[in-house]
């Protein structure tokens, strides 16, 4: 299946502007409150009534098992740790989302295109050479992700494009052979660091979503809001790109400015999400399929909606990540690559049989 014959998938009736307040209202609430029960879990249980009673500050007389007050787990430790993966597990969604549009290929994501390791290798050659400058919540760190990741989606775009086209085999080959050519850089500075170094860096690349801090969250909280309310306001261009260029290009629209404008923010998106959580996969595929055949392909609404639910799956995946095994701790990437590996298969061959067919 080739992008010009894959635009199908993205051709129904637009929502109207009545039901996409209420769907995002009712997601913003089932998000809040997911968010509210993940903070029950991880190594030690707190109930829901005293849950209660430490968000509404009246504060809780009793200590835990470990001696460390509840109130201290959730605002210290829990709080900042689901709030940071509500905002990358935003990015990636509405990064897939975004990425789908402009190839017009339902299979691509910022994991598989091989822009999250773009990301990762740039965020790994500052730390490799401790280049560790801040500038008003601006890292070093995240500075080379964002340009990585930059080249990265510039590079598979032009490895994939043939004759204004990019069939899904050709785009799929071009991640995998960035993806591998990235890896083995990675691989070799990661043997090139000592051993305390190493496990760091693998660690890290197998994606964690420990907290930056309150500080932090809220230098990435402002760039996230920026960047997934650029893509929001990209929704409409979206749904003309999807249609193919050349229609959207008839019917006004300025195709080459848009697509800058989307290569921008997306790798914008993926630096920030990788370099403060590492490699989590699959967040950019599973979400935006999802919310799609249940709110259809407008992107008006498709957007929105994936960020509220991208954030939701990845704090409740990290939820998962730290609970299973507790009190070991399992790399919320494992969780998401286990979830993502089977739907990407099913989406390969549900796609070959449509090719067949």
């Amino acid at each position: 299946m080739e992008t010009g014959d894959s635009a199908a998938w993205f051709l129904q009736p637009a929502v109207t502007a009545r039901r996409c307040s209420w769907t995002l209202l009712a997601l913003l609430v089932a998000a809040l409150i997911g968010l509210v029960l993940c903070l029950q879990y991880g190594t030690e249980y707190i109930s829901l009534p005293e849950l209660a009673r430490i968000l509404m500050n009246s504060g809780v007389a009793t200590d835990s098992v470990s001696g460390i007050s509840p109130a201290i787990i959730v605002w210290e430790v829990r709080l900042p740790r689901l709030l940071l993966a509500a905002l990358v597990g935003a990015s990636l969604a509405v990064v897939g989302v975004a990425l789908q549009a402009l190839l017009r290929n339902p299979l691509a994501d910022p994991y598989i295109l091989g822009i999250s390791s773009g990301a990762a290798l740039g965020a790994a050659l500052a730390l490799q050479f401790g280049v560790a400058w801040e500038i008003g919540g601006l890292s070093a760190v995240q500075v080379a992700a964002f340009g990585f990741a930059s080249l990265t989606i510039l590079a598979v775009h032009r490895i994939a494009v043939a004759d204004g086209r990019i069939p899904v085999q050709t785009l799929l080959l071009a991640g995998v052979i960035i993806n591998a050519i990235l890896s083995a850089l990675i691989l070799f500075l990661t043997s090139l660091s000592d051993s305390t170094s190493a496990f760091r860096l693998f660690f890290w690349l197998m994606g964690s979503v420990a907290t930056i801090g309150y500080a932090g969250l809220g230098a990435l909280a402002v760039t996230v809001v920026i960047g997934v309310g650029a893509l929001c306001a990209q929704g409409r261009n979206l749904n003309l790109l999807s249609l193919g260029e050349d229609p959207a290009q008839g019917l006004g629209l300025d195709v080459e400015r848009i697509k800058r404008v989307i290569f921008v923010v997306t790798a914008l998106l993926t630096g920030v999400a990788v370099a403060v959580s590492g490699l989590i996969g699959f967040v950019g595929m599973i979400v935006p399929h999802a919310v799609r055949m249940v709110l259809g392909p407008d992107h008006r609404l498709l957007l929105p909606a994936s960020a509220l639910v991208g954030g939701l799956f990845l704090a409740v995946a990290d939820t998962v990540a730290r609970t299973l095994l507790a009190p070991m701790e399992l790399p919320v990437g494992v969780m998401t690559a286990l979830c993502g590996g089977p739907f990407f298969i099913y989406l390969l061959v549900s796609h070959r049989k449509e090719a067949i067919g």
